[in-house]
């Protein structure tokens, strides 16, 4: 939701109408970090529900708050300048397969395991 707030004051800073996507390169940065950040969300509360309930629920939980911290700085590194997504960027995907990981070893412990 705060990902879409931004969005949603750049829109009004830049005088950027719904449905556009295009318009001041601050904007679109903006805009295009949103879109990227919804794109992966599936993904992580799908991981995060999977490695919590057959792996570890605290550390889960620890994983997902990091998550969202690094995608927090993506955002911002992002609507800075694009090359400020990286860092963050690559720690997020390092936690995704951390991720997961966690949710194939619990599943697999619980399937597998007597």
């Amino acid at each position: 939701a705060y990902f879409a707030l931004q969005v949603i004051y750049a829109r009004r800073k830049y005088k950027i109408s719904p449905p556009e996507t295009r318009g001041h390169p601050e904007f679109e940065r903006i805009f295009r970090a949103q879109v990227n950040c919804a794109e992966y969300f599936p993904i992580f509360v799908s991981l995060l529900w999977v490695a919590g309930i057959f792996f570890h629920q605290g550390v889960a939980a620890v994983c997902g708050l990091l998550y969202l911290y690094t995608r927090f700085k993506y955002f911002h590194g992002y609507a800075a300048a694009a090359q400020g997504r990286l860092g963050p960027l690559y720690a997020s995907a390092r936690l995704l397969w951390l991720l997961l990981g966690l949710a194939v070893a619990g599943l697999l412990a619980h399937f597998l395991l007597p």
